[in-house]
């Protein structure tokens, strides 16, 4: 494994990330102790120290150890070993290599941070600037209305002028967000003193018995998906007036 050491020692010299695949078992010391018997690993090493050893299977990493890690390769009497050390957390990686399966290495360069769409906050921006995907004649008149029991996401008016308090939820909504919009509603009646406020969920779906308590209530629910990969709205989207 000669040629693996050299390309190893190559890379974590000019900072490169390294993926290689191993037959291995691995020790931990740090917030526990742990010893993972002789399998197929993956291990994947970062220019800023990060380490991460997989199993053939699962998203998430077997051990790890965060930046900062000082790398190295060690051959010994009793094998070829990978130290992963992190002086600052007293935190420490021994990979003993019995074989390994491939190695690729690779000057990375990223420096941009990641956009996230499709959150309710993201719904609520999307229905605040066009509030027809309400329904017809409502007019927006705040986002996250602060009240004693958190935010009302959208605030507004509906073409007769009744308050309306707009609840939204990314995926379908439960008895949970009926309950919730009920607070809403109850503690918009006392802070603006009026016998009238309308509630409304805006979500893709709504469960079967939530809609039945949401009838009895007077609510109103209406289909509405969250933006998708950043896009600001769907043109064809269904409002509340189509039910």
């Amino acid at each position: 494994m000669d040629g693996f050491s050299v390309r190893v020692e190559e890379a974590l010299r000019k900072r490169e990330t390294i993926v290689f695949s191993a037959d291995c078992e691995v020790a931990y010391s740090g917030r526990a102790e742990a010893f993972l018997p002789r399998g197929d690993r993956l291990f994947i090493i970062k220019r800023d120290g990060t380490l991460l050893v997989h199993q053939p299977t699962g998203s998430n990493p077997i051990n790890y150890m965060k930046e900062g890690c000082a790398i190295t390769l060690d051959k010994t009497d009793d094998g070829l070993f990978l130290r992963c050390r992190h002086q600052g957390k007293r935190e420490w990686i021994d990979a003993r290599l019995f074989a390994v399966h491939f190695i690729h290495t690779q000057d990375l360069f990223d420096s941009e941070r990641q956009l996230l769409g499709g959150s309710e906050r993201d719904m609520s921006d999307m229905l605040f600037a066009n509030p027809s995907m309400i329904e017809p004649g409502f007019v927006p008149l705040s986002r996250e209305e602060h009240t004693r029991f958190g935010f009302i996401d959208v605030f507004g008016t509906d073409a007769q002028g009744t308050l309306t308090v707009v609840e939204c939820k990314r995926c379908a909504a439960g008895h949970n967000a009926v309950q919730q919009l009920a607070r809403y509603v109850s503690r918009i009646r006392e802070a603006k003193g009026v016998g009238t406020v309308r509630g409304i969920i805006a979500a893709p779906r709504i469960s079967a018995a939530a809609r039945k308590h949401l009838d009895e209530l007077g609510f109103g629910f209406v289909a509405v998906e969250p933006p998708k990969r950043l896009e600001r709205y769907k043109r064809d989207q269904t409002s509340i007036g189509d039910f």
